[in-house]
C-alpha cells in the first residue's frame, strides 16, 4: 500500500504518557518564560502610584503562589528581566542614590536589634534636632518594642541606609521611603515588615529602614544580592528622578566641579584610577582619555593639581603623573577622619547649647579601640560607628583640655551611663590565665579525649564541696566547648567524647583575649560639675580636693579642664561653708576627718528616707557584721556614685553598685558588709560572686 505525506506513520521516541511533540515544548518554555516575568515583575502602569495599588499587588502576587521568588532569592528574577532588557545602572539624566546594605545575623539575640535601633532614634537626628521619630507603611509613629517582638525569633534583619543625593530638595523624605517600600514589595511578591528613621544630622539628609527577616507566609526572607546590590538602588532612583526631574548635563558638571575641592575619594579619583595603567597616568595633549562619562580633561587636571598639593601624585615630567599607590585607601581614611571632626563639633555644640566657642581641631584625638593613656572626661556624645552596625563610638571632652574621639564600644558597656556623665575610659587588661572551666576540662582529659559522663561521675563523689550542682556545671562545661569548637579549637567527636588539644589553655586563652572588650569604662559621676558643687554627697570633685593636687597632673586649665578647676574652687568654698573644711593660720584648707564615709552617709540618709515615702516601705541601713537579703531591683545615682536597690518584703535597702550585677535584676541575693565596710554578694544559694 502507497502512503502519501498526510497517511505516513512515522514513530517518534518519547517519555511515556507524553502528550506533545517538540512544538509543545516550545510553546509550555515560552509560556512559563511570560507567567515567571509577569509573576517577578511590577504589574504595567504608572509608577509611584497609590501605595494601596502596590500593596495589593504585593498581596496578589504572593498569593499566586510566587513566593519563593526565582534562582537565588526573591528579587533575582526582576534584576534578571531588566538585564535582558538592556537595563543598566547609570542611565542618563537620573539622579543619584546611595544605599548600604547589611543583613544581620540572630539579629534579635543578644539585644543588638534593640540598641541598633535606639541609637538611630537618638536625639539631635530629626530636622529641628529633636529625637529622630520612628515611622512605618501606616502610622507616622511606629511602636519599636512591637517590632522588635516580632522579628525577636527571625534568623536574620536587613538594614539599609538610603541616601539621595539631592534629599535635601524633595518634599518629604516620609513619603518617598513608603512609594520606594511599596515598590519593593511588588518586586520581591510579598509584604515587608519594615521601620524607617529620617536623619537630617549630616551633610546629606538619608533614611535609615529596618526590615524584619520573615516574608508575609512566615518563611525567612530571602532577597536575591543583585536586588540589595542594584535593583533598590535604581528604584529609589527612579522615585527621585520622578520627583525632581531628569538631571542636566549642566547641573551634573556643578556637581563633578564641586567635587574637586572635598577632601575624600570621589568620582574624579575614581575616572582617574580607572584610566591609570600601573599607577602612571599620561595626560598629554593628543592622548585620549575616556569620554564615556562627564568626567573630561579639565576636570581630571584639575583634580590632579589638587591631589600633588596633597602630596598624593607627583609630575614625573610634563604630562605624566604618578599616582600614589594608597590613593584610594588615604582619600577614603581622610574623608572618614573629616566625618569624625564633624561629628565631634556638633556634639560639642549641641552640648555647650551653641554657647560655648569652637574648639581648635588641633586638640582632637582620634583613638583606636583603647587610649593608650586612660582618657577623662565628660561623655559629650556616642553615636554607631557603622550606622547599620552596632558598636558605638564616644565622644569625650577630657580635663587635659583634648576632645577624645574612641571606638568600638558595646552598647551594653553603655547601657546605664548617661549622657553628660563623668567617665574614665582605659585599656582592659588582657586575659592571662585560663578559666576555671578550662582547667577543670583539662585535668579530666585522658589522653586528649575528655568525657563529660565520666566528670559528672566524679563530681557526684565531691558535691559536698562544690559551688552548685554538679548537673549544671558539666553543662557549663559542654556549652563552653561548643564555643571553642565554633573557633576551631576542640573537636567533637561524639556526644559524650571531645578531641582536647594540647595547647588547649594558650588558644582558650587567646580566643577569650580576641573576645574581650579592648577598653573599659568606668562611670565617675552621672551628675554634672554644677549639680556636684551644691550636693551633699560625696562627689567626684570631693575625690579630687581630697586626693590633693598630685591628682591634677593630667588636668590643664583648658577646655573641661578649664571648667573643673572653676567648678573644685566654687566646691571647697561650700564645704568651708557647710563647716566640712576649715582653713589653717597658713591659708591651707583642711577637711574633715572621714570626709567622703560622712558625706556619702548624709546623702544616703536622706534618699533612703525620700524613696521611703514614695515606695511605702522602710528603708533599712545596711550595718557592718550585718547580712542583708532581698531581690535586686536595679541601680540609683547619687552624687556619691551608684547604688543597687535590694528590696524585701516591706523594707528596702541601697548598697553600692558593681557593674557585674548588672544582668542580675529581680534575682534574689544576700549582701553583708565586713569590718572594714567591705561588700560581699551571694547569689542563690552558695553561688557568691566574690566582690
Amino acid at each position: 500500500m502507497v502512503q502519501d505525506d498526510d497517511t505516513s506513520f512515522r514513530p517518534r521516541v518519547g517519555r511515556l504518557r507524553s502528550k506533545g511533540g517538540p512544538e509543545r515544548g516550545r510553546t509550555d518554555f515560552l509560556a512559563s518564560i511570560r507567567t515567571q516575568v509577569r509573576r517577578q515583575s511590577p504589574s504595567p502602569g504608572k509608577r509611584g502610584s497609590s501605595r494601596s495599588g502596590a500593596t495589593s499587588r504585593a498581596g496578589s502576587a504572593s498569593r499566586s503562589g510566587s513566593t519563593r521568588g526565582v534562582g537565588r532569592g526573591r528579587g533575582a528574577s526582576f534584576v534578571r528581566a531588566r538585564g535582558i532588557c538592556g537595563w543598566r545602572h547609570q542611565v542618563p539624566g537620573s539622579r543619584r542614590v546611595t544605599v548600604k546594605a547589611r543583613v544581620v545575623r540572630q539579629a534579635g539575640k543578644g539585644g543588638g536589634a534593640a540598641a541598633h535601633l535606639h541609637y538611630i532614634q537618638r536625639d539631635g537626628t530629626s530636622r529641628d534636632g529633636e529625637r529622630g521619630v520612628l515611622y512605618g507603611a501606616e502610622t507616622d509613629r511606629t511602636d519599636a518594642k512591637a517590632f522588635l517582638e516580632r522579628g525577636a525569633e527571625d534568623r536574620h534583619q536587613f538594614r539599609f541606609i538610603v541616601s539621595p543625593e539631592d534629599a535635601d530638595r524633595m518634599d518629604d523624605l516620609r513619603d518617598f521611603t513608603r512609594d520606594l517600600m511599596t515598590q519593593m514589595e511588588a518586586d520581591l511578591g510579598t509584604r515587608l515588615d519594615w521601620v524607617a528613621v529620617n536623619h537630617f544630622n549630616t551633610a546629606h539628609p538619608h533614611v535609615h529602614v529596618v526590615v524584619n527577616g520573615r516574608d508575609d507566609q512566615g518563611r525567612d526572607l530571602v532577597i536575591d544580592g543583585g536586588y540589595i546590590t542594584h535593583g533598590l538602588r535604581e528604584r529609589a532612583s527612579e522615585f527621585v528622578t520622578l520627583e525632581l526631574g531628569p538631571l542636566s548635563e549642566i547641573e551634573q558638571r556643578h556637581k563633578l566641579e564641586a567635587e574637586i575641592d572635598r577632601d575624600r575619594f570621589t568620582r574624579i579619583d575614581r575616572a582617574l584610577l580607572d584610566q591609570a595603567r600601573e599607577n602612571h597616568l599620561d595626560m598629554r595633549p593628543g592622548i585620549q582619555t575616556p569620554t564615556s562619562d562627564l568626567v573630561d580633561r579639565r576636570l581630571r587636571l584639575s583634580c590632579l593639581a589638587k591631589l600633588e598639593r596633597m602630596e598624593l601624585t607627583s609630575q614625573t615630567e610634563p604630562g605624566r603623573w604618578t599616582l600614589d599607590e594608597r590613593l584610594e585607601e588615604r582619600l577614603r581614611n581622610l574623608g572618614e577622619r573629616d566625618d569624625i571632626t564633624r561629628q565631634m563639633h556638633r556634639a560639642l555644640k549641641a552640648h555647650g547649647k551653641g554657647t560655648a566657642p569652637p574648639r581648635d581641631p588641633a586638640h582632637f584625638r582620634f583613638h583606636g579601640e583603647a587610649p593608650d593613656r586612660p582618657v577623662t572626661g565628660r561623655l559629650v556624645d556616642r553615636h554607631l560607628i557603622d550606622e547599620l552596625g552596632e558598636k558605638l563610638s564616644l565622644v569625650v571632652d577630657g580635663i587635659d583640655g583634648r576632645v577624645h574621639h574612641l571606638r568600638g564600644f558595646d552598647p551594653a558597656q553603655m547601657e546605664d551611663i548617661p549622657g553628660g556623665a563623668i567617665v574614665e575610659i582605659a585599656a582592659a587588661p588582657v586575659p592571662d590565665k585560663a578559666r576555671p572551666s578550662d582547667r577543670s576540662i583539662l585535668a579530666q582529659t585522658e589522653n586528649g579525649i575528655y568525657r563529660p559522663s565520666a566528670h559528672l561521675e566524679r563530681m557526684q563523689l565531691d558535691r559536698w564541696s562544690l559551688k552548685g550542682t554538679p548537673e549544671e556545671l558539666i553543662k557549663g562545661h559542654v556549652r563552653r566547648l561548643e564555643a571553642l569548637r565554633r573557633a576551631g579549637i576542640v573537636e567533637r567527636l561524639e556526644a559524650d567524647r571531645w578531641r582536647i588539644p594540647e595547647d588547649f589553655q594558650q588558644r582558650a586563652i587567646a580566643y577569650d583575649a580576641a573576645r574581650s572588650p579592648k577598653a573599659t569604662v568606668r562611670l565617675l559621676s552621672a551628675f554634672d560639675l554644677g549639680a556636684q558643687i551644691g550636693s551633699d554627697g560625696a562627689t567626684w570633685l570631693d575625690r579630687r580636693l581630697v586626693a590633693g593636687a598630685g591628682r591634677d597632673g593630667a588636668r590643664v586649665e583648658a577646655g573641661f579642664g578649664g571648667e573643673v578647676g572653676d567648678a573644685l574652687a566654687r566646691r571647697q568654698k561650700a564645704l568651708l561653708d557647710r563647716g566640712d573644711a576649715s582653713l589653717t593660720p597658713e591659708g591651707m584648707v583642711r577637711y574633715r576627718k572621714n570626709l567622703l564615709a560622712t558625706l556619702e552617709g548624709r546623702e544616703v540618709e536622706r534618699v533612703g528616707q525620700v524613696m521611703a515615702g514614695k515606695r511605702g516601705k522602710l528603708w533599712r541601713p545596711l550595718d557592718r557584721f550585718e547580712t542583708i537579703q532581698g531581690t535586686l531591683k536595679g541601680p540609683v545615682d547619687l552624687a556619691s556614685g551608684r547604688f543597687a536597690v535590694l528590696e524585701s518584703g516591706h523594707e528596702f535597702s541601697l548598697v553600692p553598685w558593681r557593674p557585674e550585677i548588672r544582668k542580675q535584676r529581680q534575682k534574689e541575693m544576700a549582701i553583708s558588709m565586713d569590718e572594714h565596710g567591705g561588700i560581699s554578694w551571694e547569689l542563690g544559694r552558695g553561688r557568691g560572686l566574690g566582690l
